[in-house]
């Protein structure tokens, strides 16, 4: 059975229906849907605006994927800390209240503090992130086309992350980790997270409503900060799928729901 209300800062697949392409975006901009989601869209749009420059000197190629710097390496820091922080918002705004498991504090809430990427796993069963494409369209290479997310499939560890907390805390040995490839995938998982929340929302004051498609050239869906292009999940089942009229449940006291992410089993803890 679909779901007849969208879940806090969780965008998916619409049911096909009466309304269901107003519907399919209208309740993202709802004021109640998340909190200062401006907050976060802004903050990707600066990081972008920073890759951007970084490609005034080195060519977005194949070729020049293990190319590192401390510039490359500051991005690559503040990329993946805007990665936490909307894992963050999406987990603090549903339901989730992890307890310690050992130690002086065992059966007592962890605190948001001690959130890592183990905790913020569990998003990908809800959001699908794993099947997430993202594609650089002025790269040139095999590269082209990225999942940044796609190891979680395996439950495997997401190399870029571990490269970003290696060269985080051992920079004098790990320098060569925050490279320009972990960069453009840290990148690219921020947009897809972004997306997996906002779909093409900006928020920017001014801005026409969810632009969604594609010009003359590239072929293919920009999505948020008008430069990546997103392919979204299709792999949704019937049950996770919305199903709603937004003119009719707009207009209600209660329009949406929140995912209870205690009731979702994690899983298995593997290195990161």
């Amino acid at each position: 059975m679909s779901l007849n209300k969208p879940y806090h800062r969780t965008y998916r697949k619409i049911k096909e229906g009466e309304n269901s392409g107003y519907s399919d975006w209208a309740y993202i901009v709802d004021k109640e849907y998340s909190n200062e989601p401006e907050h976060y869209t802004r903050a990707f749009s600066i990081i972008q605006q920073d890759i951007m420059k970084v490609f005034e000197f080195i060519e977005p190629s194949d070729v020049n994927e293990k190319v590192y710097s401390f510039r490359i390496h500051e991005l690559l820091m503040r990329t993946c800390i805007e990665i936490e922080a909307n894992f963050k918002a999406i987990l603090r705004e549903n339901i989730y209240s992890p307890l310690y498991k050992k130690g002086p504090n065992k059966g007592k809430t962890r605190t948001e503090d001690s959130w890592n990427i183990n905790d913020f796993k569990i998003v990908n069963k809800t959001h699908h992130l794993d099947s997430y494409t993202i594609e650089i369209p002025i790269w040139k290479g095999n590269k082209k086309i990225r999942k940044p997310f796609v190891d979680w499939k395996d439950n495997k560890p997401l190399k870029w992350y571990q490269s970003y907390n290696n060269s985080k805390h051992d920079r004098i040995n790990k320098f060569q980790e925050a490279n320009f490839e972990n960069l453009m995938d840290a990148f690219c998982g921020l947009f897809a997270l972004l997306s997996s929340q906002f779909r093409t929302e900006d928020f920017f004051p001014g801005e026409s409503l969810m632009s969604f498609g594609s010009n003359g050239y590239y072929k293919g869906s920009f999505g948020i900060g008008g430069f990546l292009m997103v392919n979204f999940p299709q792999n949704w089942s019937e049950d996770e799928l919305y199903e709603f009229n937004w003119s009719d449940l707009g207009k209600e006291s209660v329009k949406f729901q929140k995912i209870n992410y205690n009731e979702i089993s994690p899983p298995v803890k593997r290195s990161v």
